[in-house]
């Protein structure tokens, strides 16, 4: 467990997300921001009593939004401590089962675009448990001297979190703290703050005005969905770099075009960019295929084809020396 600030702690899973226990102000009450991946129940309530007192509880699970690094183990943490899970109000079809995010887009290139072909789309339902925030306050349920932002791009109603006493903020995945298209650079654990999400970004115009926007409050603490903390001037400087110079992909499915989402869910698709990964994919299968087929075909008729026989050497006779030599 690492400290972003007073008061404030990341716990990081496997290495890859993270989440975050904060103190409410009041003495032995604190909240959950994220749940991680299915399967990361155990940990986090391990970590809860380390942290606080054996057999403590949040008073809330708030989430930055609900896919399922952040979601995953949000249904059994709340039946566990029996407390709510808050979420903004556009977050709320997608947790309850009713809608599905926008497709993500494995043609924008890198190692995560690559592995997001095979992210499930299913997501725990948390009807039972979830509420949502008020749109009209920004005070950060139950929580003194904090506030929510709403930052969308990449979920509809993704939040970040925000202390201006000591200007702490937890970024969610408007952005990162490791670059997440460099597999050495996440293997290696390298901070540096960076797009983040870039196959589940839907809208990259709002994906660039929320980095905006969270870099005009000039953090001096920060802790996102994924990577390291990053603390001091460099946070400030880093996550004014990147709103400078937003990169957003040369190509992909909603680079020209976002896509449109509602209190419903999903309002508008555009078409998926042309993915080469399939084609690529059956070209090398059937030069495979073809490759395989010949060996056999020709490995076949060198094993029917039988070897001439050779005739046996002829017997030597033995020499005799002719008469008068």
């Amino acid at each position: 467990m690492d400290t972003v600030a007073a008061g404030v702690t990341q716990l990081r899973i496997q290495r890859f997300v993270n989440v975050y226990f904060i103190e409410t102000g009041t003495p032995g009450e604190w909240v959950l921001i994220d749940t991680g991946l299915p399967g990361s129940t155990k940990t986090i309530i391990a970590a809860a009593d380390k942290l606080f007192y054996t057999g403590s509880h949040p008073e809330a699970i708030l989430l930055t939004h609900g896919h399922l690094d952040h979601l995953g183990s949000a249904r059994e943490l709340a039946d566990h401590w029996q407390v709510p899970v808050i979420v903004h109000p556009l977050e709320l079809p997608y947790v309850t089962g009713k809608a599905f995010y926008p497709p993500n887009d494995p043609t924008v290139g890198g190692s995560l675009a690559f592995m997001s072909r095979f992210f499930p789309k299913q997501l725990p339902n948390l009807e039972a448990r979830v509420q949502t925030l008020d749109p009209n306050d920004s005070g950060a349920p139950y929580l003194l001297n904090w506030r929510w932002l709403h930052v969308p791009g990449h979920a509809p109603g993704q939040l970040a979190f925000f202390r201006e006493a000591d200007r702490t903020l937890i970024g969610a995945d408007a952005f990162a703290t490791v670059d997440h298209d460099s597999i050495p650079a996440l293997l290696l654990d390298r901070p540096k703050i960076s797009r983040a999400g870039t196959p589940f970004n839907y809208d990259w115009a709002a994906s660039r005005q929320s980095v905006q926007l969270l870099a005009d409050l000039e953090p001096k603490a920060i802790g996102c969905g994924h990577g390291p903390v990053i603390k001091g001037p460099e946070a400030a400087a880093g996550l004014r770099a990147l709103a400078a110079s937003y990169p957003v992909p040369a190509s992909g499915r909603y680079v020209n075009e976002p896509a449109r989402t509602d209190a419903n869910g999903v309002e508008h698709l555009p078409p998926p960019a042309k993915d080469k990964l399939p084609l690529q994919a059956a070209m090398i299968g059937a030069g495979i295929l073809a490759a395989g087929t010949a060996w056999l075909l020709t490995g076949g008729r060198r094993r029917g084809k039988k070897k001439p026989a050779v005739a046996p050497p002829k017997p030597q006779l033995p020499y005799r020396r002719g008469v008068g030599s």
